[in-house]
């Protein structure tokens, strides 16, 4: 009987150590009652019975949640850099916006001053200041 049970310890720790390696290389979750399930077994069959194969599940469960933390905080780290490099180019626009609309209204006034003086709607005061001393001489 000692025979049977020993054949049935190893094939039971066969099973899980194979539950793993299905699910580390499928990338599914893995944990205690995942592979449990999958190896056919209870949750506690692998606490109480088998705790190094209970540590071992538990320590790649670690790797992997420290793996995929790493890899969010690199692109964290990767999205806040190409958020500040946008920021920094939109008040560049914004500045450049901002000249050129201070530009384009100097602009604007001077093309009515212009038409203003092509329609004679407006007469520089310079000139007609020369015009009246050259009516009136004093």
């Amino acid at each position: 009987m000692s025979d049977r049970k020993a054949h049935n310890r190893k094939q039971t720790i066969d099973g899980i150590q194979q539950a793993i390696e299905q699910l580390q290389a499928s990338q599914g979750k893995l944990s205690i009652s995942a592979v449990a399930k999958l190896a056919g077994v209870t949750p506690a069959l692998i606490h109480n019975t088998y705790p190094d194969l209970a540590e071992k599940i538990r320590g790649l469960v670690g790797k992997a949640t420290r793996t995929q933390r790493d890899s969010k905080h690199s692109e964290l780290v990767r999205e806040r850099e190409a958020n500040r490099t946008l920021r920094q180019e939109l008040a560049e626009t914004k500045a450049a916006l901002a000249k050129l609309a201070s530009v384009n209204q100097v602009l604007l006034n001077e093309v009515a001053v212009l038409k203003g003086f092509a329609t004679g709607k407006v007469v520089s005061i310079l000139r007609a200041r020369e015009a009246c001393t050259e009516s009136f001489p004093t």
